[in-house]
């Protein structure tokens, strides 16, 4: 079993997706799924939620929706670009939309008012771990991904697309699938530049 380490090393934003993973989409469901549901979070909350789009629904949220939502956005000479790119998500096997339930932060905020002005944050790290994790655990099986911040310019076709819950806040995509093109050499900021230690 690779250990924590060298899957940390594994896990890279892949670009280059393809359709050609061993798992079938009940198995990577079942992967996210478990992956999210041992995520941490403040209080126990739980707050995270995953919506996975396979095939078509995938492909509808980049090259329909997104697209749609980006064309009067963006300069003409450049659209192309983004449709290449939207098309790149597109490819894989699929994207997994992460939510946030603001239910959860509001009762929180309500029940702990102490700490009202803080279960926002904590909710936005919670939400971090389950996507940070769930690269991992895609990596582990070598499923590439990459991780998207399209919202909140899509956030509403989304929802009205796939019956999302009001009360659920998109923020992130990461669209996932077999890996094309491995990623390019990482570069790393010195030690010194990064940590310190104290023992007194």
């Amino acid at each position: 079993m690779t250990n924590l380490f060298d899957l940390q090393q594994q896990r890279r934003s892949i670009y280059a997706l393809g359709q050609n993973i061993d798992l079938t989409e009940a198995e990577v469901s079942e992967l996210i799924f478990k992956t999210i549901k041992e995520t941490p979070s403040a209080f126990n909350g739980q707050g995270s939620r995953a919506v996975i789009l396979f095939g078509e629904a995938n492909n509808t949220l980049w090259n329909d929706i997104t697209a749609s939502a980006l064309k009067p956005l963006t300069p003409a000479e450049y659209f192309p670009n983004t449709q290449a790119k939207l098309a790149s998500f597109a490819g894989g096997v699929g994207t997994i939309l992460f939510f946030e339930d603001q239910d959860i932060i509001k009762g929180f905020q309500e029940n702990v008012p102490l700490y009202a002005e803080n279960f926002p944050v904590w909710a936005e790290q919670s939400n971090g771990m389950a996507q940070y994790a769930t690269w991992m655990a895609l990596a582990e099986q070598n499923i590439g991904a990459n991780l998207q911040h399209y919202n909140p310019v899509n956030d509403e076709a989304v929802a009205a697309k796939w019956n999302i819950p009001s009360n659920w806040k998109l923020r992130a995509q990461m669209p996932f699938g077999s890996i094309e093109n491995p990623a390019d050499a990482k570069e790393y900021a010195t030690v010194e530049d990064r940590f310190t230690t104290y023992n007194k």
